[in-house]
């Protein structure tokens, strides 16, 4: 069924919600969007590394904001739930560069992004997101902002006060506009349950192997869990293991738990 953009961003927005969080697996290009969202997502979001693996560079800002929004396009075009895009550090130098990579993300058909902090001072992603915010605004665009802090996923600064900084950067980006905060690479319960209780939007975290299930996550506040690039990883790992074993056994049995080619041809054919 046809939904308008607006629609599409209140019902993004609507999602999160720890009493059932919105749980997403990363896509990174139409084919695996279109396999997630057949999958019953009700949305999809990229993953930048994904994303840049796919079309030849590495994560970690390298990738160019024109080829990015091409491939967001691409991706709202084909599916028909919401779409968030990671968009790294806003794929430019400063916040004006951030302000024009998001008014071509919302162009591109995305209802939400990504921004992340990494090694950046804490004060340069809250001018990013506030640069964003008032992108979004000048467009009429209710997109959901989530900024993504890497004090874990990086191990930044002192173990012992990780939180508490976490946490203070956490309130600079919400009032910097930030309408979720990310925080990747903490999975012990108690951590996550004092970032819940104490941010004050949406909390989203990167599960994996290992990670609370996300109904625990939800008990614990989690309002969104992100597989972020590991739904990307484990298909390059299914690519090398048929390759490994072509190559040193002549064998083909790792192609057995692929999808059917008549399915996921029929996921791709035909109008969205």
């Amino acid at each position: 069924m046809f939904t308008t953009r607006p629609d599409q961003a209140r019902r993004f927005r609507s999602l999160h919600t720890s009493s059932r969080p919105l749980a997403l697996a990363n896509a990174w290009d139409v084919a695996s969007a279109r396999v997630i969202e057949a999958a019953g997502a009700p949305a999809i979001a990229t993953t930048s590394a994904g994303v840049a693996w796919s079309l030849g560079s590495p994560d970690g800002d390298a990738l160019t904001r024109e080829r990015a929004l091409e491939l967001i396009s691409r991706i709202a075009a084909a599916v028909a739930v919401p779409v968030t895009a990671d968009i790294e550090g806003g794929y430019g130098q400063d916040a004006a560069d951030v302000a024009e990579t998001v008014t071509g993300v919302l162009a591109a058909g995305a209802v939400g992004v990504n921004i992340e902090d990494g090694a950046r001072p804490p004060g340069e992603l809250a001018a990013r997101l506030a640069a964003a915010r008032q992108a979004a605004d000048r467009a009429g665009a209710d997109l959901f902002l989530n900024a993504r802090i890497d004090t874990y996923l990086f191990a930044l600064g002192d173990p012992d006060t990780r939180l508490a900084e976490t946490l203070d950067r956490a309130r600079t980006y919400v009032d910097a506009g930030a309408d979720g905060i990310f925080v990747p690479g903490v999975t012990d319960t108690a951590t996550i349950a004092a970032l819940a209780r104490d941010i004050s939007v949406p909390l989203n975290v990167m599960a994996g192997p290992g990670a609370p299930k996300v109904a625990e996550l939800g008990d614990l506040g989690v309002a969104r869990v992100s597989l972020g690039s590991g739904v990307a990883q484990a298909a390059y790992a299914a690519a090398r293991r048929a390759a490994q074993e072509l190559l040193d056994t002549g064998g083909y049995g790792s192609l057995a738990d692929g999808i059917a080619f008549p399915e996921l041809n029929g996921l791709l054919s035909g109008p969205r």
